[in-house]
């Protein structure tokens, strides 16, 4: 195995050594190089002794000193080689829901263990063999992010549609042993791994604490494009209290013993249950926040603190009049904002319009997966005002496009108004209101 050495940077260690682009690095110190994980961990030393292979195959070794972990070699792709495509098949997969039409990289499958190790994302482990498990134990790389969707072999083969998806649960437990932290997701399916199947669940994977850090329930995302889908439905209000139910009765006897909590719902259920969320003393250190687990309760504990620091008296200079965009899911969270900042702030006026997913269908709710299209829909025929406020999660991480390619300044152009995404931080979205710069 190696890896192809695209380019070098000038008066770099490997630049005053006459390594040339197109040879491939094939090991340092001894270590063989595959991809990225074995190229970061392997050059954090100052001296390096490599082997490469020129561009006529011919094979030089040499020794790099002074090289403060960087060498000076540049390549092709940031993982070093392809991007791994799951490889399984599940019934609630939502790549497999989306609509024609859109670009060709959103209907890419990401399962890929070295995405989750440096982004943060899920993998299911069904795409890792023994010898991965070691290379991750060597290199104790943690936390590791893992969907689990349920811990009953058979039942997670049934639901993720892959012969190993059941054998491979055994890596969790290796990895668990040998002080890999680990976060755990279980997207739930109404009649498949709820009920009495998610305390099992939850048990299992709570014997590995302090390895599992947390474990979050997450709700199946429904669009409206599942033609010839498996049959799925959304959870109801009595099935999101069930599994609030079983989650909170887990947490009280895993608190008598370890003094913390370790499963959690995500926002989506309690919205859904009609119940009011939970205080932040209850997500800890928030480990689950990209799964949309205390995400409301932070934002709006940030937002009180920030607005709660200005003097009773102030005051903007000039009437302002804003419009917040929102999903359904955030909507009564938006209103309790507004409201709260026009009462403390003189001269401010907000309008906070709830947009609908017609892309997805209106059993998505969450702002991450608004469309600009939704959104200059939703504002039309409103009196817009100077400026119009948008979850910046709808953009995709270069915070250029929404899921349907239209850009943040075509938005802007189309309904006629300043356009400016926010992130989702109490004390950012005070000063954006208050047209504030960040």
């Amino acid at each position: 195995m190696s890896v192809k050495i695209h380019s070098i940077k000038p008066h770099s260690p490997a630049s005053r050594h006459f390594v040339r682009a197109g040879s491939k690095l094939i090991s340092v110190n001894g270590h063989e190089i595959r991809d990225v994980l074995d190229y970061q961990f392997y050059i954090d030393e100052d001296v390096l002794n490599l082997v490469i292979e020129k561009p006529n195959g011919k094979q030089r070794k040499l020794t790099l000193k002074n090289c403060n972990g960087e060498p000076g070699f540049e390549f092709e792709t940031y993982l070093m080689d392809k991007q791994r495509r799951c490889a399984n098949n599940c019934i609630f997969c939502f790549i497999d829901q989306l609509p024609k039409g859109m670009r060709e990289s959103l209907y890419f499958k990401d399962d890929d263990a070295r995405l989750s190790f440096l982004f943060g994302n899920y993998i299911t482990l069904t795409n890792l063999g023994d010898k991965d498990i070691d290379r991750i134990i060597e290199m104790h790389i943690s936390p590791v992010n893992i969907s689990v969707h349920t811990m009953n072999p058979e039942l997670r083969v049934k639901m993720m549609g892959n012969n190993r998806a059941g054998k491979v649960l055994g890596y969790i437990k290796r990895l668990a042993d040998a002080g890999i932290k680990l976060n755990t997701q279980l997207v739930l399916c109404p009649g498949y791994n709820d009920g009495d199947e998610l305390t099992y669940s939850l048990e299992e994977l709570g014997k590995l604490y302090p390895a599992v850090q947390s474990i979050a329930a997450v709700p199946v995302g429904l669009t409206c494009h599942r033609d010839g889908l498996s049959n799925l439905n959304p959870f109801t209000k009595e099935q999101s209290l069930d599994v609030i139910f079983r989650i909170d009765s887990y947490n009280s006897s895993f608190l008598c013993y370890n003094n913390t909590n370790i499963a959690f719902a995500a926002d989506e259920f309690y919205l859904n249950a009609g119940l009011p969320l939970p205080d932040c003393d209850r997500y800890g250190d928030f480990p689950q926040l990209e799964n949309g687990v205390g995400m409301w309760s932070l934002l709006k504990k940030e937002f009180d603190e920030a607005i709660d620091e200005l003097p009773e008296s102030y005051s903007l200079g000039e009437e302002r009049k804003i419009t917040m965009a929102t999903g359904v899911a955030a909507y009564e969270l938006m209103k309790y904002i507004a409201e709260k900042a026009q009462k403390k702030v003189k001269n401010l006026h907000i309008d906070v319009v709830k947009i609908e997913n017609k892309l997805f269908g209106e059993r998505i709710t969450v702002a991450g997966l608004l469309c600009g299209n939704d959104i200059a829909d939703g504002l039309k025929g409103k009196e817009l005002s100077d400026e119009v406020l948008i979850p910046s999660v709808s953009l995709r991480r270069e915070g250029d496009l929404f899921l349907d390619d239209m850009s943040v300044e075509d938005l802007a152009e189309r309904i006629n108004t300043k356009v400016t995404p926010v992130e989702s931080d109490g004390y950012v979205l005070l000063q954006r209101i208050l047209g504030e710069e960040v």
